[in-house]
């Protein structure tokens, strides 16, 4: 008896034990949708507006479609969704801005703006970069769409974060699951 208490003193400590939390990219999806409702009621109203198909539309929970009939009205349909998503407290990186205006028929043009969700695989490895960087005793692993961080100290882990809170600031990233 006395051998296997001396045997079970000497084993790694199990990481499933470790304090741990969660790196993941989450928008709320509620807000979005809200968000969409609400610029979707001021462009009805809106004097400029008026007989035009301006709308936005949310596929799928992950994209967003902005239809317009000139550049300009595509322009301030944006400005419009941009400002309710502020508003709802939304942040705007979630938001790829980057696409080009899609020509549909005659005069009218759509925005497709993708709504990132999930940690991709090239910030998975940034993350696991600046954490292996840091030199704290802590270990960065990927899952999915999700970094876990896990480490020995709790002081530590609120390091990890303060540290990716600083280094990736073109992403908002949250930190959920945190485990003692």
């Amino acid at each position: 008896m006395e051998d296997g208490r001396r045997v079970a003193e000497f084993l790694p400590l199990d990481i499933a034990a470790m304090p741990s939390f969660d790196t993941v990219l989450e928008p709320n999806l509620v807000e979005v949708h809200n968000a969409v409702d609400q610029a979707n009621k001021e462009i009805g109203t809106r004097f400029d507006f008026k007989g035009s198909s301006a709308h936005v539309e949310w596929r799928d929970k992950r994209d967003l479609f902005l239809f317009a009939d000139s550049e300009f009205q595509l322009d301030q349909v944006q400005g419009v969704l941009l400002a309710r998503l502020a508003k709802r407290g939304v942040d705007i990186r979630f938001l790829d801005l980057s696409a080009k205006p899609a020509r549909l028929g005659g005069d009218k043009l759509s925005l497709a703006v993708p709504v990132k969700k999930g940690v991709d695989a090239d910030t998975a490895r940034k993350v696991q970069q600046l954490v292996k960087a840091s030199k704290l005793k802590v270990q960065a692993t990927v899952q999915g769409d999700v970094v876990r961080v896990s480490g020995a100290k709790r002081d530590e882990l609120q390091a990890v974060i303060a540290l990716l809170r600083r280094e990736v600031s073109e992403l908002p990233l949250s930190f959920t699951n945190f485990r003692d």
